[in-house]
């Protein structure tokens, strides 16, 4: 048995520099600390990191005031614990805090940098390779005879977290470095000073490093040699990324160079932008070099443009050309979906803003040669606005027959006549009625004569629209300012919408006149709209035979197909 555990021994050597063998966590050692009043050393310009408490095997955040000689408050914003920050000589002094209903003091003060030879600035920097063992020496240690030191990371020991570790003779020891150990570390040890113990805490700012592995840097852009498009005229970058592997001592150089008309022997560097330089991995580095070109010339088409990148194993380099851009056009594949879209689109609110003018078109130029032939009590119901002038011109007119043939009896055309060569200047609110039912046959409705009295003027209105198969109103600026009259029209329009729509035709009587006025109240939208869609003619008294003409014929071929025998 002796025998075998000596060959146990000699197979597993055991050393004062192996505690991770057989792995085991360091115990807290030293003098008890009064919790009470705590007084802490540090260094100017270090890290430092105010302590938190501790009760029942738990960490208590709280914040510490800053307080007087007389232990009174000063003003300012309180420290909370935990919170790291680069400690400077205005902070020593008292602090005070209340937990659990208890005041609890703190005294801190800040030691000069440099006060004492035992400060070196290398021992606050350490590297550690990750998937190694890692020590971590305790800052000063070696001008102290007290190797008790406590291991922090954050506010809590670093012998009470998830961490193979342990500690010897001041040194922190981590098993195997992980990329997640790097941070800022504190270790504490405690100094008696003319009776008052001190906890002396110093930070070290740990990086966990990957093992160096030897590599040249690798040219992510431009991907081998290659040509881009600038625009004359224009300023142009251009653009070098390229990753660096992780050096101990990184010191990362890309250059851009310029070949005077392809010319590698005639070569000149580039003035180039501060590099970019940010960490992608933990073992690798991109560093983004510019040179910016001001103007493109045609002269720099003809060059060649080559970066260049190096650290202290080699050098990689591309070399790129620059051609003019062609005016691009857009491919047939996503120029037609993207202008179908548009047009879809563009029409889509077209329908939308005219959805009304549309309807009314419809209604009026193709839906109602269905309902032209439909049996109605009349053929025509005619508005317009009656006055006293109208009256005594209807006095003096007539239809009266000419003395021999005339062609225009043919074509059904009236033939007008009045006293004294007066019978231009009748209004067409005296004549269309006698030209609708004396000359051409047609049913007419007059509200003043075909509708009895004593009814509501509204529903004598609709009911005459719904018993005619057409609806014609002689418009004016007078005709738009009264609301009688423009319900008539509204209300021929609304009927229009409707299945059964009766035709409806405009006569400009004074269109001039009717366009430079703004009738008051203002009209209705849908009338507003009407007027700009549905078909119209023109009538001025007093123009020339042939445009008079003109307006008859254009009269006839709008009414309804059939009518009445004239009267003889």
């Amino acid at each position: 048995m002796q025998s075998g555990c000596f060959l146990f021994f000699l197979i597993l050597p055991i050393s004062p520099e192996t505690c991770c063998v057989g792995y085991h966590r360091h115990k807290r050692r030293g003098l008890q600390q009064n919790t009470t009043h705590q007084h802490y050393k540090a260094v100017e310009w270090e890290i430092f990191m105010m302590p938190c408490l501790k009760r029942v095997n738990q960490l208590v955040e709280v914040a510490w005031s800053r307080t007087g000689n007389g232990k009174e408050e000063i003003k300012g914003p309180p420290v909370d614990c935990g919170r790291k920050f680069l400690v400077e000589a205005k902070y020593s002094g008292s602090y005070t805090c209340l937990e659990s209903g208890s005041q609890l003091f703190l005294h801190l003060q800040v030691v000069k940098r440099y006060s004492s030879a035992c400060f070196n600035a290398e021992e606050n920097s350490v590297d550690l390779l990750i998937g190694q063992e890692g020590k971590i020496p305790c800052p000063g240690l070696n001008c102290s005879d007290n190797s008790n030191v406590i291991w922090y990371k954050g506010s809590k020991a670093v012998s009470e977290q998830q961490r193979d570790s342990c500690e010897e003779n001041g040194v922190l020891r981590l098993c195997q470095v992980y990329e997640e150990d790097t941070g800022v570390y504190f270790c504490d040890r405690t100094v008696i000073e003319q009776g008052v113990r001190w906890t002396f805490r110093r930070a070290v700012n740990v990086t966990a490093v990957p093992k160096h592995t030897p590599k040249q840097p690798r040219i992510m852009y431009p991907n081998g040699t290659m040509t881009e498009e600038v625009e004359l005229g224009q300023s142009y970058a251009l653009t070098c990324e390229v990753n660096f592997p992780f050096e101990k001592t990184f010191s990362p150089k890309v250059q851009w160079f310029m070949h005077h008309n392809g010319n590698t022997g005639n070569t000149s560097v580039l003035p180039m932008e501060k590099p970019q330089q940010k960490q992608v991995k933990i073992q690798v580095y991109k560093v983004i070099q510019q040179s910016i070109i001001k103007e493109v010339t045609p002269q720099h088409l003809n060059n060649t443009y080559t970066c260049m990148a190096s650290n202290s194993l080699g050098n990689s380099s591309v070399t790129i050309k620059l051609k003019q851009k062609s005016k691009v056009r857009w491919p047939s594949l996503v120029g037609y979906p993207i202008a179908s879209f548009l047009l879809v689109a563009g029409l889509g609110v077209v329908l939308h803003v005219k959805r009304l003018e549309l309807q009314l078109i419809y209604r009026c130029y193709l839906q109602h040669q269905k309902h032209s032939k439909d049996e109605k009590e009349f053929d025509v119901f005619l508005s317009f606005l009656w006055s006293d002038s109208l009256s005594e011109a209807a006095g003096v007119s007539a239809l009266l027959p000419q003395a021999g043939p005339d062609p225009d009896e043919k074509e059904g055309l009236p033939r007008l006549c009045s006293k004294e060569g007066e019978f231009s200047q009748t209004p067409l609110e005296v004549l269309l009625p006698q030209v609708l039912e004396d000359l051409w046959g047609y049913r007419l409705c007059l509200l003043e004569r075909d509708v009895l009295p004593g009814g509501a003027y509204t529903n004598d209105v609709v009911l005459a629209i719904q018993r005619s198969r057409m609806l014609i109103c002689l418009l004016s600026a007078d005709y738009l300012s009264n609301s009688s009259a423009v319900f008539v029209l509204e209300s021929g329009v609304q009927a229009l919408l409707q299945n059964s729509s009766p035709k409806l035709q405009l006569i400009w009587t004074n269109r001039v006149s009717a366009s430079l006025s703004k009738p008051n109240p203002p009209l209705p939208v849908l009338v507003q709209k009407a007027l700009k869609v549905l078909p119209s003619l023109d009538w001025a008294s007093g123009r020339p035979v042939g445009a008079t003409k003109t307006f008859w014929k254009s009269l006839l071929r709008a009414m309804p197909d059939h009518r009445t025998a004239p009267n003889q």
